[in-house]
């Protein structure tokens, strides 16, 4: 069987910068297995699986390493770019449907942006316990940690000094492994922790942010989409930054820079969803070609 495939780097408009992302065409005709086993051989964190849907323009499963997950914003941005390079939907605006409901998607000047739906705020997690999974001094937590999520949940977690978050590294998968245990035993949806310092990496920028990864995943994110949601939802509701619209910067320590528009929707009590937009540039086209069952 051929499947035609689209390699995208999605927030960035340079060929190998931001976050990787192959988008499988027809992918509803693979089992799950299939899909886990293509993103292994990728190696990248994420790749998406788009097929018919009834209620949006194209149906989207969105697959880790290790197992499928509900949403995830770069591969959201990367699944829109590679449908506009083979012409499969409008060139100004269309609906993805996904496994955290309908995301709306408009496309202008070569940017595509999503809207996130409203963030969920779960409980609050000790500066201690984050601090001991990334490696960092607790003191360098300057608001309690939280757990949010706007389709998908994080441990948003700011940081006091660009030195302390370029300082950061996983202590040990068996680290994050305890920590995901104790926020399951307090009843809370395990979340990794995602590091924001509200500041830019670059003049242009206005928060830079990083998200570490265990195995089976490659150890860091490059640009996480839907964690920046989560952040800007934090960050707004908390009162952290001035605007609800600004400037998300990430994978910049990697060598693959990456930038978000971001716009939170609503008053900091009530937010109503998350905008965030980016460039994406389709690296590679081919086929996938697996044997008939």
């Amino acid at each position: 069987m051929r499947y035609p495939v689209d390699w995208v780097d999605a927030f960035t408009d340079t060929p190998f910068g931001g976050n990787g992302c192959a988008v499988v065409h027809d992918g509803g005709a693979l089992d799950t297995q299939a899909c886990l086993a293509f993103t292994r051989e990728t190696s990248l964190v994420e790749c998406t699986f788009v097929a018919p849907s009834e209620v949006a323009d194209v149906r989207v499963r969105y697959f880790l390493q290790t197992h499928e997950i509900p949403f995830a914003g770069h591969p959201t941005i990367a699944t829109v770019a590679s449908l506009l390079h083979r012409g499969l939907v409008p060139e100004d605006s269309c609906r993805l449907e996904t496994g955290a409901g309908i995301v709306e998607v408009e496309m202008r000047d070569g940017w595509i942006e999503m809207t996130q739906i409203a963030p969920t705020f779960g409980a609050e997690v000790p500066a201690e316990e984050v601090a001991e999974v990334v490696g960092i001094d607790p003191a360098d937590v300057v608001a309690p940690p939280q757990i949010v999520s706007t389709g998908l949940p994080f441990c948003v977690t700011v940081l006091g000094s660009l030195e302390s978050l370029q300082a950061a590294r996983l202590t040990s998968p068996e680290a994050l492994a305890r920590f995901e245990a104790k926020e399951r035993a307090g009843g809370m949806q395990a979340a990794w922790p995602y590091l924001v310092y509200r500041g830019g990496a670059t003049a242009a920028g206005d928060t830079f942010s990083r998200l570490l990864l265990a195995t089976a995943s490659p150890p860091e994110d490059p640009f996480t989409g839907s964690a920046t949601g989560a952040a800007a939802s934090y960050l707004w509701s908390r009162g952290l930054i001035a605007s609800p619209a600004y400037i998300a910067e990430q994978g910049h320590g990697l060598g693959r820079p990456g930038q978000a528009r971001v716009q939170v929707l609503g008053p900091p009590e009530a937010i109503t969803g998350v905008k965030v937009a980016g460039k994406a540039h389709v690296l590679m086209s081919g086929d996938l070609l697996l044997s008939s069952p």
